[in-house]
């Protein structure tokens, strides 16, 4: 089995920072997309940020560019999103999730391994 493990999640203000970890264990897999989804209250869930695990290229949301960086540790299976200048719609929980097949997607049913889901609230 494979299980992915975020944690660095909570509640900040507005301005704030957070950096969000995802730890891949079990079986190893080809996981070459790495994918930050959150999901916002009566919204849909949507891809924030995806890195290749090869080579590093990524891709951001319009609405976090210039805010948010994706990086990953090749050493320890982990991919890392850094959250800054916070603003309340950034308030969900955010999922990470792995993609066993080439090519940044945002479509959520090509992803293969599915976090459990880490909260992040920002209040203003």
């Amino acid at each position: 089995q494979v299980q992915l493990v975020e944690s660095g999640g909570g509640l900040v203000q507005a301005g704030d920072s957070l950096r969000l970890s995802c730890a891949a264990s079990g079986r190893a897999i080809n996981s070459y997309i790495r994918g930050w989804f959150r999901k916002a209250p009566g919204k849909e869930r949507e891809l924030v940020a995806a890195i290749r695990w090869s080579g590093g290229s990524t891709y951001y949301a319009d609405s976090v560019k210039g805010r948010f960086t994706i990086s990953r540790d090749n050493a320890r299976n982990t991919v890392y999103l850094q959250m800054n200048s916070l603003k309340p719609e950034d308030t969900a929980v955010y999922y990470c999730a792995a993609k066993t097949t080439y090519g940044i997607s945002a479509e959520e049913s090509e992803y293969d391994y599915w976090g459990q889901g880490t909260q992040v609230a920002v209040s203003s």
